[in-house]
C-alpha cells in the first residue's frame, strides 16, 4: 500500500477550493423562463385542473393563442393574472 503525505498547503488549497465550490452552489441560478407555455405546463405551474384552465380561457381571464391545434399561454399573461388577483391581507401590517 502506497503512503501519501498531505501537507498543510494541500489542506489549505483544498479548503479554498471547497469554499469556492460552495459559493458557486449557493449562488441563485438564473433560470431562463419560456415566453410561451403549453397547457400542461400552465396547469403544473398554477396547480389547476384542465377544467379550471378551460374556464380561465373561456371567460377571458387568461389570454392564449392557438397554433395548429395547440394552445399556448404567454408567461407575461400568467404573471399579469397573478399580479391582478393579489390580495393584501388586512392583518399584514399588524403584529
Amino acid at each position: 500500500m502506497a503512503l501519501e503525505v498531505i501537507t498543510r498547503e494541500d489542506l489549505h488549497d483544498f479548503r479554498l477550493q471547497l469554499i469556492e465550490d460552495f459559493k458557486h452552489l449557493l449562488q441563485p441560478q438564473k433560470t431562463v423562463q419560456k415566453q410561451w407555455l403549453k397547457g400542461t405546463e400552465v396547469r403544473q405551474l398554477l396547480k389547476i385542473s384542465p377544467g379550471t384552465l378551460q374556464n380561465l380561457r373561456v371567460n377571458g381571464t387568461l389570454p392564449y393563442t392557438k397554433i395548429g391545434g395547440i394552445l399556448f399561454y404567454s408567461a407575461q399573461g400568467i404573471d399579469a393574472l397573478m399580479q391582478g388577483n393579489m390580495i393584501n391581507s388586512p392583518n399584514s401590517g399588524r403584529k
